[in-house]
């Protein structure tokens, strides 16, 4: 478990946080984070005892957090989370949208319906449905915050993983819009971009070949992305709106192919050409 301790800079003191995806890895990180900044953080996750340990962290380390287990992409769990967190915490100043499923590898000749509308529902409606229900308070309130997870899949392409990869290209204009929209109401909306950030349990062995190819030389933490996650959602970032912070090591500005692996398609032989 994280070491944290209380408030340190307190750059979100008194303000009420709602993370999304927060019973691991970066959700989990960030939420700790916002704890530490005086924010009183409302933790989600589909996984409800996740989201209850994560909680009881916040609490033990002296933060106040509330554990609001539902699944982003249902409308119904949506709207009870936000009922909650406004009784028990008070309005949402701060939506951070992380929630999302990241094990999507699949060819695109090996997809199929299902597999796309799952990802395309966690992933991507999650962030439409938490975003609406939040800006129509904030937006009232003339004042919010609301950080989207985008990923270098927005702008560049995985192997193996359109649907992935579309879901964060739809994040990445729906910030931009949802930015524009809700400006004038004094609503400010931008997303982070992680590079290669190690929660997913690699080896070591893994971990030094993937970390080859970062400028900086090593693999990113999920800690790494919460400096950029409390300047977007605190005041030092007033007149920041649709933008994106890329929180990478240099990967996304090198122009460097990277090793990668093809894999196999099941049930597609590979046909030669006619050269005749």
């Amino acid at each position: 478990m994280t070491v944290m301790t209380t408030n340190t800079a307190g750059r979100l003191q008194g303000r009420v946080a709602l993370v999304t995806g927060a019973g691991g890895g970066i959700g989990r990180a960030v939420a700790e984070r916002f704890a530490r900044e005086g924010a009183l953080v409302a933790v989600n996750d589909v996984r409800a005892e996740a989201a209850r340990e994560v909680a009881r962290g916040i609490a033990a380390a002296g933060g106040r957090a509330l554990a609001v287990p539902a699944d982003v992409s249902v409308l119904a769990d949506v709207d009870a989370m936000f009922a909650r967190v406004e009784a028990e915490l008070g309005y949402v100043d701060v939506l951070y949208n992380n929630a999302a499923l990241i094990d999507t590898t699949r060819h695109f000749l090996d997809a199929d319906e299902s597999w796309w509308d799952r990802i395309i529902a966690v992933n991507l409606r999650s962030v439409f449905l938490c975003s609406h229900r939040a800006a129509r308070v904030m937006v009232r309130r003339r004042r919010g915050v609301i950080v989207n997870t985008s990923s270098g899949g927005a702008t560049r392409a995985h192997r193996g993983n359109v649907a992935y990869d579309a879901t964060k290209g739809g994040i990445e204009a729906m910030t931009r819009a949802m930015a524009l929209d809700l400006a004038p109401y004094g609503v400010r909306v931008n997303g982070v971009v992680p590079g290669f950030i190690n929660t997913y349990g690699l080896t070591e062995e893994q971990l030094r070949e993937r970390e080859r190819t970062v400028p900086l030389g090593r693999y990113g933490t999920a800690e790494d992305m919460t400096g950029a996650a409390v300047f977007l959602a605190s005041d030092d970032a007033s007149y920041v709106t649709g933008q994106f912070v890329a929180v990478d090591g240099g990967v996304l500005v090198q122009q460097r192919s990277a090793n990668v692996d093809t894999f196999p398609v099941e049930g597609f032989p590979v046909v030669e050409p006619d050269l005749a």
